[in-house]
């Protein structure tokens, strides 16, 4: 269900890129947009994993380094089909893990010295086994695709206002299409950029969704990660990220549980699905597992 949600999503983002691209400039417009957009997140999507650990001051560990740590990625990968991925250690008190990389040839897997602390062996199993589900559905592809569409809707919008500022409002009265095209080209620029975005947090919400229900079946245990994301929210609540506000906001989609803090309107723009629904739907998996056990 969260697979088909996640196509519709991205449909919606093409439409509107569509929809934009011909009112702006014809197809040429859209065209323009998408290889633009594409080009900048092609560069992220071969080098972002790169960046954001070293944003965060990832540290690469090995067996040596941390044996326990270590092995349970690797028995876990060994369960879930996947090639080692390399293990990342993040020198922050706040508890929170990610994965990235832009296959599962090249996954990397980062958890926070915070996590270590607060979270017992088979939390953090559930967590870890988590981040491996986003790696083996290639969500880190998928949130690219998401990205170009927004980027380019945002794009396009800028083309509108820059095409108000020289003249094209005067052009258009002067043609008598007048109120109605000016109507259009504000709501590119203002509305549409924000429905990307909102269109965007919705695919990122469908996806960790996605991951929880595969992290939960590659341990065997949904009870475990539930038990984890209720410690994570509320360290994640009490021990913020140690970045500035904007690197949090353009990596928040990364974390297993949404390093920003907010609620009511927030929880729109929110790259993570409600807390309380997350563990509801792990716990309900449980129910369902232990039905089929018996």
């Amino acid at each position: 269900m969260n697979g088909f949600r996640t196509t519709i999503l991205l449909a919606a983002l093409t439409a509107l890129v569509v929809w934009i691209g011909h009112m702006v400039g014809g197809p040429n417009g859209a065209v323009m947009a998408l290889i633009i957009a594409g080009a900048m997140n092609f560069f992220s999507y071969w080098f972002s994993d790169k960046i954001v650990l070293k944003m965060y001051g990832g540290q690469e560990i090995t067996a040596n380094d941390d044996p326990e740590l270590y092995g349970l990625v690797r028995d876990l990968a060994t369960r879930a089909g996947l090639p080692m991925p390399k293990v990342y250690l993040i020198p922050e008190e706040a508890p929170n893990a990610f994965a990235t990389g832009r296959n599962p040839e090249h996954a990397a897997l980062a958890v926070t010295q915070g996590i270590r602390r607060i979270l017992n062996q088979r939390e953090l199993a559930g967590v870890l086994g988590h981040e491996l589900s986003h790696v083996k559905h290639r969500d880190i592809l998928i949130s690219s695709i998401a990205a170009t569409l927004a980027g380019a809707i945002s794009y396009l919008a800028y083309m509108a206002q820059w095409g108000m500022m020289f003249g094209g409002g005067s052009r258009d009265r002067e043609e008598g299409g007048g109120g109605s095209n000016i109507l259009s080209l504000l709501f590119m620029m203002i509305v549409a950029p924000m429905a990307a975005m909102l269109i965007q947090m919705a695919v990122s919400r469908s996806r960790e969704y996605m991951a929880d229900e595969g992290g939960a079946k590659v341990t065997g245990d949904p009870l475990a990660l539930a038990s984890a994301l209720r410690k994570l929210h509320m360290g994640s609540q009490n021990i913020p990220l140690q970045v500035n506000q904007a690197t949090a906001s353009a990596t928040a989609h990364m974390f297993i549980v949404n390093p920003l803090t907010g609620g009511g309107l927030a929880n729109l723009f929110s790259t993570h699905p409600a807390m309380e629904e997350r563990i509801a739907r792990l716990e309900a998996m449980s129910k369902d597992m232990s039905y089929i056990r018996s």
